[in-house]
Parts: C-alpha cells; structure tokens; sequence
C-alpha cells in the first residue's frame, strides 16, 4: 500500500535555529528506505527549499501554501494570482505606503529598493531584500506576494480583493494568495493524481497555515513547539522539533 508523508518546514523540518536536526534527517531517509513517499508542504517559493530538498533528496512538494504542487520534478498543479487584482493591489498599496514583494517559482523581486519590514521579517526566514522590480509581475505567473505592513493595517484591502486571501505570517508581513488555496487544497491535489487513499496520507506541521492541512489528511501530527489550535486539529502531538519531534512522531506511527 502506497503512503505519503507530507512535512512542514519551519518549526518541522528545520528547528528554531532554523537547521536540519540529525534526527530528522535519519528518520526522513528510514522512511524513504522503506518505500513512503516523502513531500514537503509550504508556505514557502520553491527557490527557498531548495538546500533543504537537495540535503534531504525531496522531489516533491507543495508549495506557496498550495498554489503550486510538484510530485517527483514534475508540475502537477498550480494557480497563480489574478494579474488584474494584483496590478490593482500594487498601484493601491503604493498609494498606501505598503512594500511589496512578488514570487514565481524562479525569484522574487520587491517594489521598492530598500524597507525595513522587509529586512526584519525575511530575516527570520534567513533572507535577504531582495532587489527592486516593480514590473516583474508583468507577463509571469507570480503565484505569491507578501505585504508589508503592520497589524491591523491590512484590513484595508480585505474587500477590494475578492479573489486574494489575506494571512498574517509576521508583524510586518502578510501573505497574499489566492482565494480557496491552503496546503490542504495542494495536497489534495496530488492524492487525487496519484491515486492514494486518504488514510494513506500523513501530515506533520505546527503552525496556522497547517491548519487545513491538518484536517484534510488521514493522520496528523502536530510539533510539541505547534501553536495551540495545531495542536487541538491534530490526531497526534509529537515532541518539539529541537528534541527530536519527527522522529518520535514517525516511531508513534509505527512509520519507521
């Protein structure tokens, strides 16, 4: 019988120091050893996993929260943001004072040279400013933005925007995606393609965009370190990641 285990990054894979833990690394390879497929969903671009999925050999993944879902190198989904709401969102958050930054699969490019939101909150990714194109969008599929504002203040946009959804990720930032995409729904999409069962499909995340994720699939396992509502839509809750959470929930699963 085929099973899939699909991880989160931050707060999963990667500890609070933002690094591989050996454990996870041992137990991601017992698991590919014994013939479960292995993915990782994201909030994140693909460009910033790829040290990640290269060190611990992962082809397949959903990313940007779902609006992209590659299964063994290949495309198998993807839905980017509406390019006339995003061109209204640019010239409406400029009025406002917003930075934004935009992504496709490749890069991502900001509108405008330097701010510190940007700094600050793509530094707890281990990122830095990216360089300033106001056009980038044009012409490409960008499949995520991020906001940069504070709390509260993207309440503005809410409902001009009937298309995009609106999550705070950091105080100084918000994702913008489209409407109805999540984790979930990406996920979704490759079992449906590839033929799995849903109690065949296992999820380990921690945080708010995992939520859906976490509901959707057959078993799921929230990190010791997971936000409370996590914890509470979990089937199992696991050790925190810094002391050697996926190996422990894997073991509990009897996956390893």
């Amino acid at each position: 019988m085929k099973k899939i285990v699909f991880f989160d990054i931050d707060g999963t894979l990667l500890d609070h120091e933002k690094k591989l833990p050996t454990s996870t690394k041992k137990a991601i390879q017992l698991l590919k050893d014994s013939g479960v497929y292995v993915a990782i969903a994201t909030g994140r671009a693909p460009f910033m996993f790829e040290s990640i999925r290269k060190e611990l050999g992962i082809d397949s993944y959903v990313s940007y929260n779902g609006q992209l879902v590659v299964f063994e190198g290949e495309v198998i989904y993807e839905n980017p943001l509406n390019q006339t709401e995003l061109e209204k969102l640019l010239i409406e958050t400029e009025q406002n004072g917003h930075p934004l930054i935009v992504m496709n699969e490749q890069t991502m490019k900001a509108t405008v040279k330097q701010h510190p939101f940007i700094d600050i909150s793509l530094g707890t990714l281990n990122f830095s400013h990216p360089e300033q194109d106001a056009t980038f969008y044009k012409n490409r599929k960008i499949y995520q933005s991020l906001l940069f504002c504070e709390d509260k203040e993207e309440l503005v946009y809410f409902n001009h925007y009937p298309k995009f959804n609106f999550i705070r990720w950091h105080d100084y930032s918000v994702d913008v995606l489209p409407k109805g995409g999540s984790k979930a729904e990406g996920i979704k999409k490759m079992i449906e393609r590839l033929g799995f069962e849903l109690k065949d499909v296992y999820a380990f995340g921690d945080g708010l965009n995992d939520l859906e994720m976490l509901k959707a699939v057959g078993t799921s396992v929230a990190m010791g370190n997971g936000v409370p509502e996590a914890k509470e839509h979990a089937d199992y809750i696991t050790t925190d990641v810094a002391e050697n959470g996926i190996w422990n929930g894997l073991k509990e699963l009897q996956l390893i």
